[in-house]
């Protein structure tokens, strides 16, 4: 059955991948990216890695999959347009491409794998500890510094994406807090004696 069920997964998972590429409406390839996700997801299972799984769901499908989506829907893009410049860098693309395809297969056809690879792998790095809780103490141990890090380069790229992309346009009426607090009646009421019957 893990046999059948790895097979399954796999051929869900290339098929799924493909049609995010291949997919002309991005909306749909949203949704083949979440199903490529999901599918991932049960590798992991297979695989024994149960706290990977549950991230890929989580924070790729639950957060970064239908944010995406989110976007995409209400940006409403006009993807014939962006598309209209695609065959003048076709070439390049194509070479950078084919060199990518050329060191996969390199690394491909000269991977070995280690003496104790597989017997380590089967076991675990504490015994009697769960695989989440082993990898906790390794990521938070070990690694602690390199995992700081690589969350200091994810909130650099966070704050440079934010700051690109914010415009100040003219015209545009905004929130200032200190003018707000610095309110008082007399400079926002204005009372007027009306006489009767001449209206406002």
């Amino acid at each position: 059955m893990a046999v059948a069920f790895f097979y399954l997964f796999s051929a869900v998972l290339i098929a799924s991948a493909f049609a995010v590429i291949v997919s002309r409406n991005p909306v749909h390839s949203v949704l083949y990216l979440i199903l490529a996700f999901v599918n991932g997801a049960g590798l992991f299972l297979l695989a024994g890695a149960e706290f990977l799984a549950m991230i890929l769901v989580v924070v790729y499908v639950g957060a970064v999959a239908v944010l995406f989506l989110f976007v995409v829907m209400m940006l409403d893009v006009d993807f014939a347009e962006l598309r209209q410049g695609f065959s003048k860098h076709l070439p390049v693309g194509a070479a950078v491409g084919a060199v990518v395809l050329g060191e996969l297969g390199l690394v491909a056809l000269g991977w070995q794998s280690a003496p104790g690879a597989k017997e380590a792998a089967a076991a675990p790095i504490v015994a009697g500890v769960s695989n989440t809780a082993a990898l906790g103490q390794v990521l938070y141990t070990k690694y602690f510094l390199f995992f700081q890090a690589s969350a200091l380069v994810l909130l650099t790229a966070m704050i440079g994406a934010i700051v690109l992309t914010l415009h100040h346009r003219p015209g545009v009426k905004r929130q200032k807090i200190e003018e707000q607090n610095a309110r008082t009646r007399d400079n926002v009421i204005e009372i007027k004696k009306v006489p009767s019957r001449a209206g406002v």
